[in-house]
């Protein structure tokens, strides 16, 4: 019998899933729901090559999680067979909660709970299915298990999940800038009194890591025009929501209509069974054949939005380093409702206005530590000749203000 499968994979080339738990939950349909969700929302706005998959993702953290267990166990870090399935196993499910167009479900629809929730009830529901067999890879994704570091190569500064999506959106974007040496940073692992630290010579690896992390946030995740489509879609299902409280009639998947006509939140995930199956079936496709249809709805604002995104006509952007004032606002809302002739409430749905803040290394998180040849260990931003602390950890703040065009 074949001991396990192999698939290709444009960015890291054949990926082997051992035949058992790992093979069971990339076959599982709450997995499979991942092939029909875009790792990128809409940033295929700006980068028409950005079409991969969170299941794309999935795998490819999957492949470099098990590339860094070898990478360790040689290194003389102890890593049972069981914990090496059950890190593998919490690495495959750990965006498994993400919704369609990545947070843009998150306090349109649904209120107070967030993916990361979300993906936990999910593990948990295959965990019972298949018997509690991923015990052991639930401890380790909650940080409840002894050993600490297994859970930082899942969530950390330096974890596979970055690793991945850096590469394969760097890949995918064709934004060479974003392409970082993912194999060295691994072969660099080590560990140190329960913490993933980075032997000396892999610092020039962590530097450029570093460097590209912030130049993909800044050029692809965080792109004016990526935010600007994602603005219309948000201010697009909420206007649906708003429509659907009034009791109109709105086209939509059953699934969709039912985060539509119900308010959702954490209680109802975990007291009615339908908001958690309504979630598991949906995907980017309950959402692109609603647009599709709303493009013809009777109501100007939903017609309007939909629009934009069928015939990218999307919200024009300015990036401001401080917010708008109330007066221009007003000023702006107004000249919106005049042109469009509507009324002021209504014309909140032509505009929105979004802080954007981010960091190139954040000092508050599990640290990026270098491990010298005498065993000494230092902070990258003390380690580093070329990053600058107070840089390294500075927060860079804009405003995004974006307006229907007209």
């Amino acid at each position: 019998m074949n001991d396990s499968k192999i698939i290709n994979d444009p960015v890291f080339g054949f990926i082997k899933v051992s035949t058992g738990p790992l093979l069971d939950i990339v076959s599982h349909s709450l997995m499979q729901r991942l092939t029909r969700i875009k790792q990128l929302g809409l940033a295929s706005a700006v980068y028409p090559g950005a079409q991969h998959t969170r299941f794309q993702h999935s795998l490819g953290a999957f492949h470099l999680m098990s590339e860094a267990i070898s990478s360790l166990q040689q290194k003389g870090v102890f890593i049972f067979d069981s914990e090496a399935e059950a890190v593998q196993a919490a690495i495959l499910m750990h965006d498994i909660g993400h919704g369609p167009f990545s947070h843009v479900l998150e306090n349109t629809l649904i209120h107070g709970i967030s993916h990361e929730e979300i993906s936990l009830m999910m593990m948990e529901q295959i965990n019972k299915e298949m018997n509690g067999e991923l015990n052991l890879a639930l401890q380790i994704f909650k940080d409840e298990y002894p050993k600490h570091f297994l859970h930082q190569l899942i969530s950390s500064q330096l974890d596979m999940d970055r690793l991945d999506y850096l590469r394969r959106d760097s890949f995918f974007t064709g934004v060479t800038e974003g392409n970082i040496g993912s194999a060295r940073i691994i072969k660099m692992l080590n560990m140190v009194n329960d913490e993933l630290v980075i032997e000396q010579k892999g610092i020039y690896s962590i530097e450029n890591y570093l460097t590209s992390r912030r130049l993909m946030y800044w050029q692809v995740y965080l792109h004016k025009t990526a935010v600007a489509c994602e603005r219309v879609l948000i201010n697009l299902l909420l206007r649906a929501k708003y429509l659907a409280s009034r009791g109109e009639d709105i086209f939509a998947s059953p699934q969709l209509k039912y985060f539509l006509y119900n308010e959702i939140d954490a209680s109802s995930f975990k007291k009615d069974k339908k908001a958690f199956q309504a979630y598991e079936m949906l995907d980017d496709n309950d959402i692109w054949s609603s647009i599709k249809v709303w493009t013809q709805h009777s109501d100007f604002i939903l017609s309007t939005l939909a629009n934009n995104l069928i015939k990218r006509n999307i919200f024009k952007v300015e990036i401001r380093e401080e917010p708008l004032s109330q007066e221009e606002k007003d000023d702006l809302l107004r000249e919106l409702a005049q042109k469009a002739n509507i009324s002021r409430t209504e014309a909140l749905y032509l505009f929105s206005e979004v802080e954007i803040q981010k960091d190139m290394y954040e000092l508050d998180e599990d640290h990026i530590s270098i491990l010298y040849k005498d065993n000494s260990i230092k902070d990258i931003s003390e380690a580093s000749d070329i990053l600058n602390v107070s840089l390294l950890s500075q927060k860079i703040r804009k405003y995004y203000i974006c307006y229907q065009r007209l």
